[in-house]
């Protein structure tokens, strides 16, 4: 087998963790602006299935290009398929669903709130990532800026219904859970690229049936540049995006790497206001305040840095 001897889990992210995170917001941004483009040409479960085929496709062909190691062991498949549900099927199906009801950036934003459930999960089920009371007391913050965005939107007359929004929160849990199930394979010193592969063909084994049961057949009239959306979706957007996300998680652990989450938004909105026409109002800028709040109580050293030296 090609594997890659496992090391301890750091805590503090290096710079070129933090270079690859960045890198991975700037691709999962896309994501929400191109599902933006999509929904509406295409049925929910056809998008998602789609999706994680062409990223198996893609993840597959590197995999024998560079000669990996093609597991046979049924157990490791089994984790695979486990992961591809947690990290695939439940979260990209919930996502699209919210966001044929809510626009891109609103959605992006509430994704963000997975570093917080990835510090419960975490402390519940990793035996080195139990969370101190500062990133509990971050959690209850940024859980409170949900809470604002959310309440205060209904309040202020731009509701966009609270059912995508809690949808959106469901997929931020699943993912959350996903990021501690996959500590697993670095330790099992499974290659980052097989992970990837393995866990789209997990969630391709699920959605395509079901979508074909459901859906039916793609219809024949959706544009071009929609089936282009799909395919930037799943090769870029998710087939080569997971290649750097088990990567990240291998090196920095379930919490670290939920905090791309965070970063998103920002280019998910940037993407949205310039191609898409949206714009978001000063109750989710509020929100997104008080959650980023939450995620540098949960990361510690910017309050570290300012805290006046004893």
């Amino acid at each position: 087998m090609n594997a890659t001897a496992p090391h301890a889990i750091s805590a503090r992210m290096g710079a070129a963790d933090w270079g690859q995170l960045l890198l991975l917001s700037l691709i999962w941004g896309g994501s929400f602006f191109l599902i933006g483009v999509i929904v509406g040409h295409l049925p929910v479960l056809s998008i998602v299935a789609i999706r994680v085929a062409v990223a198996a496709l893609v993840l597959w062909a590197i995999v024998l290009a560079t000669g990996r190691h093609v597991p046979r062991d049924a157990g490791l498949w089994g984790a695979f398929l486990v992961m591809g549900v947690l990290n695939n099927a439940i979260p990209f199906g919930l996502i699209v669903w919210a966001q044929t009801s809510i626009p891109a950036g609103l959605a992006s934003i509430l994704n963000a709130t997975t570093p917080l459930f990835t510090v419960l999960v975490s402390t519940l089920v990793l035996s080195d990532e139990r969370a101190s009371l500062m990133r509990l007391a971050g959690v209850a913050t940024g859980l409170g800026g949900v809470a604002v965005m959310i309440g205060l939107d209904r309040v202020s007359g731009m509701d966009h219904g609270i059912l995508p929004q809690v949808a959106m929160l469901g997929a931020a849990i699943s993912y959350a859970c996903a990021a501690a199930f996959g500590r697993q394979f670095r330790r099992r010193g499974i290659d980052p690229v097989v992970t990837a592969a393995g866990m789209v063909t997990g969630s391709s084994v699920v959605l395509l049936p079901l979508a074909l049961m459901v859906d039916g057949m793609p219809p024949a009239d959706v544009p071009g540049r929609v089936w282009l959306s799909v395919l930037v979706l799943g090769a870029l957007c998710t087939g080569l995006a997971y290649v750097l996300f088990f990567r990240i998680l291998g090196r920095a652990g379930a919490t670290n790497i939920s905090l791309v989450t965070f970063l998103v938004p920002v280019s998910a909105i940037l993407l949205a206001w310039l191609f898409l026409g949206e714009s978001l109002g000063a109750v989710q800028v509020l929100g997104m305040a008080v959650i980023g709040l939450g995620l540098a109580m949960i990361d510690g050293r910017l309050i570290a840095r300012a805290a006046p030296p004893a």
